[in-house]
């Protein structure tokens, strides 16, 4: 049965300007300039311990919508979730009152142990029913809806019965999560597996969209053939910008975010990045004329 909204998504006040990830060599820039971009996003658990980061987004919160973005929820785990960790973020959000709160279509823990990766689910209908009690489980215990973002894969389970994106759109369905829509995941997963996005884009709800990341990879060969790592390390193709432009015209106007978690470039390169967001949704707006005709 899905879940009741007892707390509705926020909305940014306007799609543009695109927002950036704020990481740990631009916290102090960020800081002390206040850069023109539309949205600031954290990797939650790093702002769990208390101190003078959180007391900074605090501060920063004043200036930007803030999206906490988890990777340690491992909402696909077989097994209870980490009630320690779930009541720390429970904190962090009514701290922060983010615009939102996201986790990822993976798993990552086991037994109590951690595994320092985002890893692939079976699609089946067993982890289907634990992901959708997992993602209820955090909203009853956050008040709010969260996003689920569709991950990148460099292999597929053989006994997996339902595809990616039907599973997705069926955790949508049963729970009343959103979705990140990360075009890089999309388009490294496709060129991994050999798949066309638009049953993928076809199969989303529109309505669910609330985000759409979009980032860098690797193109590398191994065993004679080439495997696409999603490594955030550089800047975006020319092949997921176009991707973007589609989903934009798919979606509409969706807050935008440039992940760069490696070989992370100065501010001003990674702003000059999210300023083609901006290009691409300006070009994409309907004139007041076309509007109203």
């Amino acid at each position: 049965m899905p879940t009741t909204r007892t707390a509705p998504y926020q909305t940014a006040p306007i799609p543009a300007p695109a927002g950036i990830g704020l990481r740990f060599p631009h916290h102090d820039e960020i800081m002390a300039s206040r850069p023109p971009v539309g949205f600031l996003e954290v990797h939650a658990e790093n702002y769990m311990g208390g101190g003078r980061l959180v007391r900074d987004l605090e501060a920063l919160r004043h200036d930007y919508p803030i999206s906490l973005h988890c990777i340690g929820l491992s909402l696909g785990s077989d097994g209870p979730l980490d009630e320690r960790h779930l009541e720390r973020l429970s904190a962090l959000a009514e701290r922060i009152e983010p615009l939102f709160v996201s986790d990822h279509l993976s798993w990552s823990a086991v037994g109590g142990a951690y595994l320092n990766d985002l890893l692939p689910l079976p699609y089946t209908e067993e982890a289907l029913a634990v992901f959708a009690r997992h993602v209820e489980q955090v909203q009853e215990r956050l008040r709010r809806s969260i996003l689920i973002e569709n991950p990148s894969s460099y292999l597929r389970f053989a006994h997996s019965t339902l595809s990616e994106w039907d599973f997705l759109a069926e955790v949508v369905r049963r729970t009343g999560c959103g979705v990140i829509l990360d075009v890089n995941n999309l388009y490294v997963s496709a060129k991994n597996h050999d798949f066309d996005v638009d049953p993928y884009l076809a199969a989303i709800p529109a309505a669910a969209v609330h985000e759409i990341h979009l980032a860098g990879h690797t193109l590398k060969h191994v065993d004679g053939r080439e495997l696409r790592i999603d490594d955030h390390g550089s800047p975006v193709i020319a092949e997921v910008w176009a991707l973007y432009e589609q989903a934009n015209r798919l979606f509409g106007p969706t807050p935008t975010l440039i992940e760069w978690d490696s070989n992370i470039p100065p501010l001003t390169e990674l702003i000059a990045e999210a300023t083609k967001v901006d290009q691409i949704q300006a070009a994409a707006a309907p004139r007041t004329s076309d509007a109203a005709a």
